[in-house]
């Protein structure tokens, strides 16, 4: 027998039918809503009686950006689903923040297989937190000029982690947060950004300055440096660390040095888009970071190199099969990008502005909200995966190059620290 609601349907079809029309009527619940779908993103079975096993999951550290408010998203670390449409998780809280004062602003955040930890760090302290239990393990403030951009070692035996603008650079036991030495860089005041080897045995420490450090990390002693011709911001490295891929703070694309000889090998614009008309203005324009370029990654076959456009809220993609580089595509984001986190296996990267673009359609295909539906606009964030709550796999917050690797048939190479 037909319940009520379905009478009232029929009667509704055969009343609008008697008017000449036949209309398609369908009903969505909220669950059914349309999602947006891409090639890369990997879908997980829905529902059953035994949760799968493994989970992906991105951990976006709050407040992480110079655009927008200090308190846009409040504070911590908010969590995920990489495989459900970006959907939340949760919300980690890191510090307790009195409503009345700001909340430091994060500067770097790094994790490791080996600890089982996640690491964040503010122009204030370091700090780590256990994954599984998701507690303050250990912090630190060191001597009060703490911290920029963490990078912790593949075997997770040691991290280094830039002062805060001052000329040298922490080497940390990343289980325990006891200060082992530091590394300074005397020609390297303002300590920035900091980047390791693919092996970790390198350490690039970078400053808002035009001289980068370079150290070995065995001995935790300065290599050499090498002179830029502006400040350096953000840097990649190849997967060999022969190259220095670099935004510089007077320049809308990038520069290429050669790590043994410190020679720059070119110096790649964006073309088309008002460079350097829109630059060079009296009074310059007023975007975040102070340059037109702050973001650059590989793809992880390094055949493509992307950069940001803080200018006009573009990405710009090169060709990196040919010297210098050559600028083949662009794609407009919905804020201003100032990172690229290149996600796990190099389909996906993570944008600043909070676009997920798909790195093979150039399509948009995700955006980065918290448990409010507020875009959230954060240059660190990381993208983890987890078997049976344990993290087993973890992407590095720079765009580095992977190279040409061997994969299983279909595979792409994983990007980790």
């Amino acid at each position: 027998m037909m319940n009520q609601t379905t009478i009232a349907r029929y009667a509704v079809l055969i009343f609008v039918g008697g008017l000449g029309f036949a209309p398609t009527v369908t009903l969505t619940r909220a669950s059914e809503a349309p999602r947006v779908k891409s090639a890369n993103l990997k879908p997980r079975p829905q529902g059953g009686l035994k949760a799968p096993t493994e989970k992906e999951l991105i951990y976006v550290t709050l407040p992480g950006t110079l655009e927008g408010s200090w308190d846009q998203n409040g504070s911590g670390i908010v969590i995920l689903d990489a495989t459900d449409n970006f959907n939340f998780v949760k919300r980690i809280q890191t510090w307790e923040i009195p409503a009345s004062r700001f909340p430091e602003q994060v500067a770097g955040v790094t994790a490791s297989v080996a600890t089982q930890m996640i690491y964040v760090a503010t122009r204030g302290r370091l700090a780590a937190w256990d994954l599984q239990t998701e507690k303050k393990v250990w912090e630190n403030a060191f001597d009060g000029s703490c911290c920029e951009r963490p990078q912790i070692a593949p075997d997770g035996s040691f991290m280094y982690v830039g002062s805060d603008l001052k000329d040298f650079w922490y080497v940390v036991n990343p289980k325990t947060g006891e200060l082992i030495t530091t590394v300074r860089s005397p020609l390297s005041p303002n300590a920035h950004n900091l980047n390791l080897s693919g092996d970790g045995k390198i350490a690039f420490m970078a400053p808002n300055g035009k001289v980068m450090g370079v150290a070995d990390t065995t001995t935790h002693k300065l290599l050499r440096t090498i002179a830029f011709p502006d400040n350096v911001r953000v840097f990649v490295v190849n997967h060999d660390s022969s190259l220095i891929y670099s935004n510089l703070n007077n320049l809308l694309g990038f520069v290429i040095a050669d790590v043994k000889t410190g020679q720059i090998l070119h110096r790649v614009e964006v073309k088309g888009f008002g460079w350097p008309e829109k630059w060079n203005v009296t009074p310059r324009p007023r975007i975040p970071h102070g340059c037109p370029s702050h973001g650059i990654a590989f793809t992880n076959d390094e055949k493509e190199v992307w950069v940001c456009d803080g200018l006009n809220n573009y990405i710009h993609i090169f060709d990196n099969t040919q010297m210098p580089p050559k600028q083949i595509e662009s794609i407009k984001t919905s804020a201003g990008p100032y990172w690229i986190t290149v996600g796990l296996d190099g389909n996906l990267a993570y944008c600043s502005s909070g676009d997920v673009i798909d790195m093979k359609t150039r399509k948009i295909v995700g955006q980065l909200k918290d448990e409010f539906g507020r875009p959230m606009y954060s240059e660190k964030l990381l993208d983890m995966v987890f078997t049976n709550g344990k993290l087993t796999r973890v992407a590095n917050q720079f765009g580095n190059g992977l190279g040409a690797m061997a994969t299983p048939e279909g595979a792409a190479p994983a990007r980790g620290n």
